[in-house]
């Protein structure tokens, strides 16, 4: 079957994402055309959900490093709010602290967030932001509704190469469901979400290609190797795809990349 890809440089050629699936426009062997499957909710929910993590995890890949700052802020029951919109302005009024002190300093802020209320009425806001040098200690002063926590990302348990596993995550919302060790789906943990991220991370535009079949097993280009192969069904089309990450495995000078070992770059 035909094949179309979705090519997307990442850190000036250093990453490579790619998404891969059948051109259903043509069908099957033959280009008879497919009928149209009609959607259902549930489909559409799958299909949201994964393209909002496809594009958390590209922001991720583009401008961030494992060891930016992984964060959670929490409540105190006292100072729970009334609403998402309530605690959208928490978040707005922290972060405008948190943006005051990288302009001081003559730094850009990049951030993504997701505020969540569980379904036993807690709340709490997950924040992944660039780290400058003591952003520990500004996001902890800028937060006056309760506690911090914060990590490094590589030393959070949500970290990977390819940033899948934190991008998951960071997307969660209502929908989520986790599997148990039987297989079976557990209920949802979160009644109400709120994703967003900073408006000065743009995505670059794909390069769309058109291969002649599907390929068994992706191949990485010469320089790179894969750093994760994800295949699945598209439960919109039915269809298989997949997506794969590949990395330079000698970077250019003016990235933050290195291989399997990545560090931010001073500059």
């Amino acid at each position: 079957m035909a094949t179309k890809r979705k090519e997307y440089r990442l850190r000036g050629g250093d990453i490579i994402d790619r998404e891969e699936f059948p051109d259903i426009r043509h069908g099957s062997l033959g280009g008879k055309r497919l009928e149209k499957k009609k959607p259902t909710k549930e489909d559409m929910q799958k299909v949201n959900a994964a393209n909002k993590e496809r594009k958390a995890r590209q922001r991720l890949l583009e401008y961030f490093n494992p060891g930016d700052v992984w964060a959670t802020w929490t409540y105190l029951v006292e100072e729970r709010p009334a609403s998402m919109a309530a605690a959208v302005d928490d978040f707005g009024r922290a972060m405008r602290i948190v943006r005051r002190e990288y302009k001081k300093r003559n730094r850009e802020l990049f951030w993504i967030r997701n505020i969540e209320k569980g379904t036993k009425g807690a709340w709490h806001i997950h924040i992944i932001v660039n780290e400058i040098g003591d952003t520990a200690s500004i996001i902890q002063k800028a937060w006056k509704k309760g506690g911090t926590w914060f990590t490094e990302i590589r030393k959070s348990k949500f970290y990977d190469e390819d940033f899948s596993d934190l991008s998951n995550y960071i997307t969660k919302d209502e929908n989520t469901r986790e599997k148990k060790k039987d297989g079976s789906l557990a209920k949802p943990r979160i009644a109400e979400s709120s994703y967003n991220t900073s408006r000065n991370m743009p995505l670059p535009e794909p390069r769309v290609q058109k291969l002649v079949r599907w390929q068994k097993e992706p191949k990485p280009i010469k320089g790179y190797y894969i750093a994760r192969i994800h295949e699945g069904i598209n439960p919109k089309t039915g269809f298989k795809y997949r997506h794969y990450t590949m990395i330079r495995l000698k970077p250019r000078k003016d990235t933050g990349w290195s291989g399997a070992n990545i560090e931010r770059m001073q500059i």
